[in-house]
């Protein structure tokens, strides 16, 4: 993209703003995972407290990194995770994967799917999935670190998304796909 997409202006807010914006509906606490060259200038747009800092003692890369590091600086908690590169996300589609999550409390995440594919970076992970992924990772399993390949390795419990909602899940890795947003 060029640049941090996550302070990328959709109106008038920053792309990282629409998703909390979204998740605001779900009345839970919602924080900001960060690496290291992004927390300055989130600090500058959002209060100091809601970043958490991926942990770059842990030898893993990309959003599986971002998670990992909020389970740990919150073990006890189970995490929803939002993608700020999904502006189109409705949330509805939120509020209906909460839902499973409160009626079938036995899975490790909770995700979408859309045409066959998990849709990962908008799901709920539970504490006790993490831990599982953390065994994996302490006993040299972690192999991969796509959030799919994780999803490989925990009980998840999905929703397939219908042909309307699969707009929402459409991720922006280019400018010119922004055309028209």
């Amino acid at each position: 993209m060029g640049s941090d997409k996550g302070l990328l202006k959709l109106e008038a807010n920053t792309w990282a703003q629409t998703a909390i914006d979204k998740m605001a509906a779900l009345n839970i606490p919602v924080k900001i995972s960060v690496n290291k060259q992004q927390e300055q200038q989130y600090a500058e747009v959002f209060s100091a407290d809601r970043l958490i800092t991926d942990k770059e003692a842990l030898p893993i890369k990309g959003p599986l990194l971002g998670l990992l590091s909020c389970h740990l600086s919150s073990p006890e908690d189970d995490l929803f995770i939002l993608a700020c590169d999904m502006p189109l996300m409705d949330a509805s589609l939120l509020i209906q994967l909460y839902n499973l999550y409160k009626q079938e409390p036995a899975a490790d995440a909770y995700v979408f799917v859309n045409d066959g594919e998990a849709e990962p970076l908008c799901g709920i992970y539970t504490a006790k999935g993490m831990d599982s992924i953390i065994q994996l990772m302490n006993n040299g399993a972690l192999v991969k670190h796509s959030m799919k390949f994780i999803l490989d390795h925990l009980s998840v419990s999905s929703i397939a998304a219908t042909a309307e909602q699969k707009k929402c899940f459409r991720n922006f890795n280019a400018h010119a796909a922004l055309n028209g947003l």
